[in-house]
């Protein structure tokens, strides 16, 4: 048998029952990987019922960088006899098979291209400890020792994790140290030479630092002066609100006092909630809400008020998969065009498009500036994948020179030297008018603000002249935006190239990796990663350079390209979908093989002396 033979590059899967206390042993770890410097990925595949049902965490090794999901499994810890079975068909050939041996394999479990290595977790827990608890917490930091000897990673990066990880609880460190010393005594006693995947110290992550896109979304809002979260809970958002809580009640209190500056109300549904950050944006706060699909459907109707009436308020919505409850803790992208057209009538929201965390920091923090400036809702597009996964990023920073962009907000002083002031005229012909806040002048620039039809002095019409005045302009704003939101990203690998790939949020990862794959295998594409919505005009014209563009996102019905070819007026057919629904993040293989099985069947020229693709070669 060919082992798998590999330093720094593989993927460990390990099999758990929800609800077993296995999160902390396989987070522990990842983040040991990260701390000797070798990039790694961490995906958490969990249930939605709270206990009992199976879950996995995957976690990629990988010393080139590539963080996205790469699918298969070269190692797989399995401690779930429940999934016993499909668990051990998925190890790739050559890999290694990990199995609690104080219950044996079936006989039926016959597989002479893969290593089983059998530690008897259960019974050395119950041999080494007499708490029951701890008997089932520690039976996972067993096959985390295991590991630290059969991966090569030694004991001391182990052991100095867990002092840290329990720096606070020095008693709850003891047993947790003398876990991984049993399962790495034993691994080294019974299976000295059964491994041949190794981890060696690197220096790759450099300054990339390992946190989630929900905490690194509550961190952009705080720094971005948000004092107003109304929210109702909802995976994969909920810890959105959570972070931000927690971060608010260290951060922003009055010294004095002690008093807090911020409110975080959680409403008794997701209307309410959108209603209350809609109601502290017209109020002057900087407010927001988070959300995922089936509460993007509830507050679909607010989000038109708070268009129409252009009051600026941000919403985060972690996509999960739909339609309807459909699996809550699983992973899309599917919400893009109900939040584009989010309401009835001809409604446009600006949307952002985050990749990694950090981005989900600056484009939450930047989203408020495009709130107040645009005076309009903002959603910023996560979704669970980049949410709740730890991912490895820049470094959040923020410069402290940086001012709020507050927009076209009136004061008392400027109503002083203003004649006559109207809430919806449109003096500067950019679309966006003049705004006051509640208490800025005693006598001036208070006005009615409401959802049903109005003049640019905001009285209250039904004169159809006056009604397509309001609606042109708001057009003429949406143009505006488009010079506001973010660049894309271009990269052109060939100047005569025929074929494009456009990609965005958190498929990035593995159509970077795939585009270096298809590269590899004699397939040269120019690549454009879209930002946001409204599309730039670069958008625009990387499609028209090119005679097919490919487009990679994680929906059924390719939403993206429903948005490109109506907004680009593109016909339909020269954009190709790429995708994935499966509920699992992307990976480089399945874009490779779509990619190339179109190439393929169209005949593309490029293709004429390519060698074989990377997952046929594999």
């Amino acid at each position: 048998m060919n082992k798998i033979k590999r330093t720094n590059d593989f993927v460990v899967r390990f099999a758990n029952v929800n609800g077993s206390g296995s999160a902390s042993a396989n987070n522990l770890f990842a983040k040991v990987v990260y701390r000797l410097g070798v990039p790694v990925s961490p995906k958490n595949v969990f249930p939605s019922n709270i206990q009992g049902l199976p879950t996995w965490y995957e976690v990629r090794v990988n010393d080139h960088g590539y963080i996205g999901r790469r699918g298969g499994a070269d190692f797989i810890v399995a401690v779930n006899g429940q999934t016993l079975r499909e668990d051990y068909q998925m190890v790739e050939p050559g890999g290694y098979f990990l199995y609690d041996s104080t219950r044996p394999l079936p006989d039926s479990f016959v597989r002479d291209d893969i290593t089983v290595i059998d530690i008897p977790l259960t019974q050395l827990c119950n041999d080494a400890f007499s708490d029951n608890r701890l008997r089932q917490l520690m039976k996972n930091i067993i096959y985390i020792g295991s590991l630290a000897y059969l991966l090569d990673i030694g004991l001391e990066p182990m052991v100095d994790s867990v002092q840290r990880q329990f720096a606070k609880k020095p008693k709850l460190a003891d047993p947790n140290v003398k876990a991984i010393e049993i399962g790495y005594h034993y691994a080294r006693d019974h299976h000295p030479d059964s491994c041949a995947l190794s981890i060696r110290p690197s220096e790759r992550v450099g300054r990339q630092i390992l946190i989630d896109g929900n905490s690194a979304a509550a961190l952009g809002a705080l720094y971005a002066g948000a004092t107003v979260a109304g929210w109702y809970p909802i995976t994969p958002s909920t810890s959105v609100i959570e972070a931000f809580e927690r971060y608010a009640s260290r951060y922003r209190r009055e010294p004095e006092t002690g008093n807090k500056k911020y409110a975080v109300v959680q409403a008794e549904d997701e209307l309410a909630a959108i209603g209350i950050a809609i109601g502290g944006g017209w109020n002057g706060a900087r407010s927001f809400t988070a959300t995922s699909g089936p509460g993007i459907s509830l507050m679909a109707e607010f989000l038109g008020l708070a268009y129409f009436a252009e009051i600026p308020v941000v919403l985060i919505d972690v996509q999960r998969s739909g339609p309807s409850t459909g699996m809550p803790t699983r992973t899309q992208q599917s919400d893009l065009l109900a939040c584009a057209y989010a309401s009835h009538g001809d409604t446009r929201n600006v949307l952002l498009l985050p990749a990694d965390p950090t981005e989900c920091f600056t484009m939450t923090a930047d989203a408020f500036d495009l709130a107040d400036r645009l005076q309009t809702p903002v959603i910023v597009m996560s979704d669970l994948d980049l949410g709740m996964n730890d991912h490895l990023c820049d470094p959040l920073e923020w410069q402290d020179e940086r001012r709020y962009d507050r927009g076209k907000v009136l004061r008392g002083v400027d109503l002083d030297r203003l004649k006559k002031w109207g809430r919806y005229l449109d003096i500067d012909r950019d679309g966006i008018c003049y705004r006051t806040l509640p208490g800025a002048h005693p006598e001036k620039g208070a006005y009615v603000t409401r959802g049903t039809s109005h003049n640019e002095y905001a009285a209250y019409t039904e004169e159809s002249a006056a009604y397509e005045r309001g609606m042109k302009r708001l057009l003429n704003k949406w143009e505006t935006a488009r010079c506001l939101v973010p660049l894309p990203e271009r990269t052109i690998r060939d100047e005569q190239g025929r074929i494009g790939v456009i990609y965005y949020g958190s498929s990035t990862p593995a159509t970077c990796e795939a585009i270096d794959q298809l590269e590899a295998s004699g397939v040269r594409l120019n690549s454009m990663r879209i930002k946001a919505f409204p599309f730039r005009k670069e958008v625009f014209d990387f499609i028209d350079r090119h005679e097919s563009v490919f487009i990679v996102e994680q929906n059924r019905d390719a939403q993206m390209r429903i948005l490109l070819a109506g907004e680009c007026q593109v016909a339909p057919g020269k954009l190709v979908p790429v995708i994935n629904f499966n509920g699992l993040p992307i990976t480089a293989r399945m874009i490779t093989n779509q990619i190339h099985t179109t190439l393929l069947a169209c005949g593309q020229a490029c293709l004429a002396d390519r060698s074989p693709s990377p997952e046929k070669r594999s």
